[in-house]
C-alpha cells in the first residue's frame, strides 16, 4: 500500500507544479465539506487523488478536506489532506504537502502514513509497529533539554492567550502553518512539541489534518494528546475538531500544562444589581475567586462598600456577569474580553451556570477547563454614522404604538421584498433563539455564517422570514413620512426619520463566550425546549 500512496503523491506533485502561478494556485473555486473555502490548488490535488483511485480500481473509501466522505464500497479509508499549507504553497513557502493515512474507524487504527513535501519531494512514512522514516532512514524524538525548548505552536487568530505565554516561556517557538510538517519536525527530533490551542472550535486539528502525522510521531516515539491528558484519538468526522499537544517526552505536556495552569487572568465582574440577591451571589463568586486579580463593576461595588469602574473602563482578560442575557448584551456593548455568564435571571439562553453550581463553574474558569466560542456581531448605519453593534438583533420598528409601517428590503441593493409590518428585525445566529425565535424565525446554528430577516406582524401573510449570507449588505428603507425607531440589542435605540434608509452589515469584530459546552442543540433542549 505504500507504494500505490507514493504514486498518489507523484501524481498530485506533478499536477500542481503545472499550476501557472499563485494567484491560480489561491483562487478561491468553492466552499469544503468542512465549510471552509477550497483553492484551485486543493481542488486539483484532491481530484488527481480521487482519479488515481478510480482508474485504479483501489478499493478504498475517502474522507478528505474538500469533497468529505466518499464510500467507495471498501473496508478501510484513505484519510486525505490533498494538500496541507495551501497559504504557503499560495505565498511561495516551501512548507505544503499532501498528507495520506489509511484506517478504519478512528485516529487510533491507522495503520499506514504517508507524507510528501511538494515543494522539496522530502518523503516521510509509517506503518503501524515498524517505525517511521524519513527518505528512507530511520526518524526518533530527541531527548528534551528542558532549558531550552523549541516549540512549534499555532499562533494564527484563533490562538488561546495560553500559546501565546508559552511562546514566551520556551527558548524559542515557530509557526509554520502546516501542521503536519510541524508534527514531523517532531517526529524527527528537530522540535520537542507542538500545541495548538485554540479559542473557537470550528479553528481547531481535524482528523485529515493529522491522521498521517499522528502515527509517524507515534512511531518514533512520541505521542500526541487533548487538552485533558488522554491520546488524542479522532472518529473519520470532517466535523469534529481538536485541540492538542504533541511531544517527545511526557515531560514537555507537564511543563506546557503547568504553565498553562499558572496563567492567572485577571477578572471582572458585572452585576445587575436588580436581580434578588445580587449581592449575596457577588459575595460568592468574590470567594470563588480568592486569590485572583479582580475588578467589581461600580454599580455592584458601591452596594458592597467596594472600589470599582464603569465596564469600559476595565482593562481584564475575563468578564464574569450575574443576570441574564440583558446583562450579556449590556456588557458585551461597552467591553470585548471574553465572557462567562452566570444565570441569576430567566431562562438566561447565552449564561453558563446557573447561581446554583457558580463555584463549580469558577473551579473550572480558574483552572482553563474551557473553550472560547466566537460570535460574529451585526454592524448598523445611518445617515453615514455607524450605530451600535448588535450581538443579538438589531430591529426597526414603528415609533407609535399600534403604528403600521411601510417598508422596502434590499440585499447588496438588489430589492428583495416590500411590505407593511410593525417593524423589520435582523438577526444574528446568536440572536435567532431570542426576539427573532418569537416571532417564528428558524433557529439558526451559530457556526451558520448567516443572518435571518424577521417581519415583526407583517399585515400579509405571505411576508415570511428570510436567511440571508452574513456577508450580505441589508438595507432598510422607512417608505412613509413617519418615523421610526431602531433599537440593538433591546440596548440602544436610535430615531429613524421617515422615507431613509439604515444598512445593516457583518461586523468585523466578534464577541466571545467562555463555554464548557460547545453543543447548540443541547443547550437549545434544556434551555427552550424543556424550559417553560
Amino acid at each position: 500500500m505504500m507504494d500505490v500512496l507514493s504514486k498518489i503523491a507523484d501524481a498530485v506533485e506533478e499536477a500542481v507544479k503545472k499550476i501557472p502561478d499563485s494567484k491560480c494556485k489561491g483562487e478561491c473555486i468553492g466552499i469544503g465539506a468542512d465549510g471552509t473555502s477550497t483553492s484551485q490548488i486543493d481542488k486539483i490535488a484532491e481530484n488527481v487523488v480521487l482519479d488515481y483511485l478510480e482508474r485504479h480500481n483501489i478499493p478504498l473509501n475517502v474522507l478528505s478536506e474538500e469533497i468529505g466522505y466518499v464510500d467507495n464500497g471498501g473496508e478501510e479509508t484513505l484519510i486525505l489532506d490533498p494538500v496541507d499549507g495551501t497559504s504557503n504553497a499560495v505565498a511561495g513557502i516551501p512548507l505544503y504537502t499532501i498528507s495520506m493515512a489509511i484506517g478504519t474507524r478512528s485516529l487510533s487504527d491507522v495503520h499506514t502514513a504517508y507524507i510528501r513535501n511538494i515543494a522539496t519531494g522530502d518523503v516521510i512514512t509509517a506503518e503501524k509497529g515498524k517505525g517511521a522514516y524519513k527518505n528512507g532512514s530511520k526518524i526518533c524524538v530527541r531527548k528534551a533539554d528542558m532549558a531550552d525548548l523549541f516549540m512549534m505552536i499555532y499562533m494564527g487568530n484563533s490562538a488561546t492567550p495560553e500559546s501565546f505565554g508559552l511562546a514566551k516561556r520556551v527558548s524559542s517557538s515557530r509557526s509554520l502553518g502546516c501542521a503536519s510538517l510541524e508534527m514531523v519536525l517532531v517526529a524527527e527530533g528537530v522540535a520537542d512539541g507542538f500545541m495548538m490551542h485554540v479559542e473557537k472550535y470550528t479553528r481547531g486539528i481535524r482528523v485529515v489534518d493529522i491522521a498521517a502525522s499522528t502515527l509517524i510521531l507515534r512511531e518514533a516515539g512520541g505521542e500526541v494528546y487533548d487538552l485533558d491528558g488522554n491520546a488524542l484519538d479522532m472518529g473519520l468526522d470532517i466535523g469534529c475538531h481538536s485541540s492538542f499537544i504533541a511531544f517527545g517526552e511526557k515531560k514537555v505536556y507537564d511543563f506546557i500544562i503547568m504553565e498553562k495552569e499558572m496563567f492567572e487572568p485577571r477578572y471582572g465582574i458585572c452585576v445587575n444589581t436588580k436581580v434578588p440577591e445580587a449581592k449575596e451571589y457577588t459575595k460568592r463568586v468574590l470567594k470563588a475567586l480568592e486569590g485572583c486579580d479582580y475588578v467589581l463593576d461600580e454599580s455592584i461595588a458601591g452596594e458592597l462598600g467596594m472600589e470599582g469602574l464603569p465596564i469600559e473602563e476595565m482593562k481584564v482578560d475575563i468578564m464574569i456577569t450575574i443576570g441574564g442575557d440583558g446583562t450579556i448584551l449590556r456588557t458585551f456593548m461597552k467591553n470585548k474580553a471574553p465572557l462567562f455568564g452566570i444565570n441569576a435571571g430567566g431562562v438566561g439562553f447565552l449564561t453558563e451556570v446557573d447561581v446554583k453550581d457558580l463555584e463549580e463553574g469558577i473551579k473550572r474558569l480558574r483552572n482553563g477547563d474551557y473553550v472560547v466560542e466566537e460570535r460574529f456581531k451585526l454592524s448598523s448605519w445611518y445617515e453615514g454614522e455607524y450605530l451600535a453593534e448588535a450581538v443579538n438583533e438589531a430591529v426597526v420598528h414603528t415609533d407609535s404604538i399600534a403604528k403600521i409601517r411601510h417598508f422596502k428590503i434590499y440585499v447588496n441593493d438588489k430589492f428583495m421584498m416590500e411590505l407593511r409590518a410593525d417593524g423589520i428585525m435582523i438577526s444574528t445566529p446568536t440572536g435567532s433563539t431570542c426576539y427573532a425565535m418569537s416571532l417564528g424565525a428558524p433557529l439558526i446554528d451559530p457556526r451558520v455564517n448567516a443572518v435571518v430577516v424577521v417581519p415583526m406582524a407583517a399585515y400579509k401573510f405571505a411576508s415570511r422570514p428570510f436567511v440571508i449570507p452574513a456577508n450580505a449588505k441589508i438595507t432598510v428603507e422607512t417608505v412613509m413620512d413617519s418615523g421610526c425607531l431602531l433599537v440593538v440589542d433591546g440596548q440602544e435605540e436610535y430615531e429613524i426619520r421617515g422615507k431613509t434608509r439604515i444598512d445593516f452589515i457583518r461586523s468585523p469584530e466578534t464577541v466571545k463566550f467562555i463555554r464548557f459546552n460547545t453543543d447548540f442543540y443541547s443547550r437549545v433542549r434544556n434551555k427552550l425546549v424543556n424550559a417553560i
